[in-house]
């Protein structure tokens, strides 16, 4: 067998059916053969200009973003949504596949490809085979730029680092150097995980007691009484002894965390601390009932001696 040949089939095999125009064209078939593959009815399709797919049928979604790498050019890495696969980051599913090329590169977007050229390429890539992804903290902070939803954007920047994907202090630098334009959600993320929020309940909540006119509380404060650990909570108020616990089994790893929960609450009652507990259901359908509760906990409340907070690190 031919030289060319195999080497037209590794690529095949490697890059999982799908091929450039230069590649084919180097493995000794002619234009014309080319063109009698991807014609209607023939063995081959078309997904991008220069790049195509050596079966019929719908193209998986791993192939789509193969093309998209080799439509992009040599150095392109996927970045955004269509990254967060590849982290194991849960985002709302999108057909575009968005990929960053070098700002010199005279390439644009097509069909489901978003081609940004940046003059801000990363240095560093995670590789799967053909695919590139841009570094995690890069492709989190594209992905928040682009989703509608601050629910959505709070959801994926928690994922990212509580499964240590990428760190706070990674995405602030991505925020610092990253465009002004489209950063807004990023910026009040960040600023509520300065706060100690860690999830998309906790921000809800978050932004409830903000637009109230309560007392501003401490977030994921942990809780020392004589100099001995008590516990983590989501909300505190010292100067009424008032914590808040969001219970919600999603940001909870399992049942045995869940029922640490429960203990830490047996806690917290006992030394003298009122403790208020929140669904996210409530947080959606019940803000003012909540408001009215918490505020009626901080009239009644009373500091408890002993208890030193210390404020959630960022």
């Amino acid at each position: 067998m031919p030289a060319q040949i195999r080497a037209l089939d590794w690529f095949t095999a490697y890059q999982d059916g799908v091929l450039t125009r230069r590649q084919v064209l180097s493995s000794g078939v002619t234009a014309g053969a080319l063109r009698h593959r991807i014609k209607p009815g023939g063995p081959w399709q078309r997904l991008l200009p220069g790049t195509y797919l050596t079966s019929t049928g719908q193209p998986t979604r791993q192939q789509l973003e193969i093309a998209a790498v080799l439509f992009a050019g040599p150095d392109s890495l996927i970045t955004g949504p269509a990254a967060m696969g590849n982290y194991k980051i849960q985002t709302p599913l999108t057909d575009q596949v968005d990929v960053l090329v070098p700002a010199v590169r005279k390439r644009t977007s097509c069909g489901y490809v978003a081609v940004h050229r940046t003059r801000r390429m990363p240095l560093s890539a995670t590789c799967d085979g053909p695919l590139r992804f841009a570094p995690a903290a890069r492709a989190v902070a594209d992905a928040v730029r682009s989703l509608a939803s601050l629910s959505d954007a709070r959801a994926l920047v928690a994922s990212a680092v509580q499964k240590n994907r990428c760190s706070i202090t990674e995405l602030t630098a991505e925020l610092q150097e990253g465009p002004v334009r489209g950063s807004a959600r990023l910026r009040a993320i960040l600023a509520e995980v300065q706060d100690g929020i860690r999830s998309v309940p906790e921000g809800d909540f978050r932004k409830l007691i903000l637009q109230s006119k309560l007392p501003v509380a401490q977030f994921n404060a942990t809780l020392y009484v004589h100099g001995k650990f008590l516990a983590t909570v989501d909300a505190w108020w010292a100067e009424s002894g008032v914590a808040v616990e969001i219970d919600s089994r999603e940001w909870h790893l399992g049942p045995d965390d869940w029922e640490a929960t429960m203990r830490r609450d047996r806690k917290l009652t006992a030394a003298g601390i009122l403790v208020l507990h929140v669904s996210p259901r409530q947080l959606r359908t019940e803000p003012d009932r909540i408001i009215s509760d918490v505020a009626a906990a901080l009239r009644t409340g009373q500091p408890v001696n002993g208890i030193i907070a210390v404020p959630a690190a960022a």
